[in-house]
């Protein structure tokens, strides 16, 4: 092999490898031919968790496929695509690899991307950007997208007053920041309302695991919890919150379903992780109910304006009960307790139950 040739053969192994690199960093990229029309790509760049951490990321990804349907949309360049993130240091290069690929408007899901956002729009002033559950101000090509889920937390914290037997139940955070301030103040208050209501001292145990992606941690908590009498808990974990369902599904087992505990989904509906054998043979569900964030309509709606030429650059988008931004399942809430949940719900909206944004200390 002459030198010339050992050169152009090193290149193109080079290139290769660059190549199969850049595919490993985007997941799967079928379909990547199948859009004709490239204006009306997006990609979302997940945090840590992945886009099937049965919460956060999968919410978000709902919308992105929903919005795919509806404009006849394929997985793919000029479609929609994610962008997995394995650490934090994969945001800035995920944010740019997207860009690069020709995406036109680009998500950051959570509050930890916001930074990484922030530096990809001064980078790319022609393209649009998103923050979910965070505020990047000052940025003309940038939307910020937040949720009231004190809002439906609270609606959570009432359901939970009304089912629980022992009068004991927990919260279990995942990083404590704002953003999981609302879930737990909004519980809280719930719980607090509700027992008011009903005449009964109910006690709320809260601890945070520190991350949202420690399930083992998540789980020995809810074990903790589960032994000291606590029948229901309400985790906003992510997916260290599959934590919390593992050990609920493990107590259960070992159970007759007339003392089950039961666990509050969270982000999505959560009822399938519930499902389970007790011990005397009956065929069972643990999930209560799931306080649902509405990031498949936020990711929607917000590519939906994007198409249009309407991009809420600049704009900071707030989703709430009204509208369906946040809500609540039915789930396996008895009929008293969920014409509560309705009655409270109506409350909310129209403004006469004020929810509070942090935990009273």
């Amino acid at each position: 092999m002459n030198s010339k040739f050992k050169k152009v053969f090193s290149f193109g192994i080079v290139l290769a490898s660059v190549g199969l690199l850049l595919t490993a960093c985007s997941g799967k990229k079928s379909n990547e031919t199948a859009n004709k029309d490239t204006k009306h790509g997006i990609a979302l760049i997940t945090d840590e968790n992945g886009v099937d951490d049965h919460s956060f990321n999968q919410a978000a990804w709902e919308g992105f496929k929903a919005y795919g349907k509806e404009h006849n949309l394929q997985k793919g360049r000029g479609g929609y695509q994610y962008f997995q993130s394995s650490s934090a240091a994969d945001y800035t290069p995920n944010f740019d690899q997207a860009a690069k690929a020709g995406y036109q408007t680009i998500f950051g899901i959570g509050f930890q991307l916001a930074d990484a956002v922030k530096e990809a729009a001064q980078k790319s002033p022609k393209k649009n950007f998103v923050i979910v559950d965070s505020v990047v101000s000052g940025k003309k090509n940038v939307a910020s997208a937040t949720f009231e889920s004190n809002q439906s937390s609270y609606l959570g914290g009432l359901a939970a007053a009304y089912t629980t037997k022992t009068n004991k139940v927990g919260f279990i955070g995942g990083a404590k920041s704002a953003v999981i301030d609302l879930f737990e103040a909004g519980f809280k208050q719930g719980v607090a309302d509700g027992a008011k209501a009903l005449h009964k001292k109910i006690s709320v145990q809260t601890q945070y695991i520190g991350n949202f992606t420690s399930t083992d941690k998540a789980k020995s908590i809810a074990q903790s919890m589960y032994a000291n009498k606590a029948d229901i808990i309400y985790q906003a974990a992510g997916n260290a919150g599959n934590g919390v369902f593992q050990e609920a599904k493990d107590y259960d087992q070992a159970r007759p379903a007339s003392k089950k505990v039961w666990v509050i989904g969270v982000d999505v509906d959560q009822s399938n992780l519930g499902n389970y054998t007790s011990k005397d043979g009956k065929k069972e569900n643990f999930t209560l109910t799931s306080v649902l964030k509405g990031l498949n309509i936020a990711t929607k709606s917000i590519a939906n304006d994007a198409y249009k030429g309407k991009f809420p650059g600049g704009k900071h988008l707030v989703y709430s009960l009204k509208g369906n931004g946040v809500s609540i399942t039915k789930g396996n809430l008895d009929a008293k307790t969920w014409a509560a949940v309705q009655k409270a719900r109506t409350q909310i909206i129209d403004g006469k139950i004020k929810v509070a944004t942090a935990p009273s200390k």
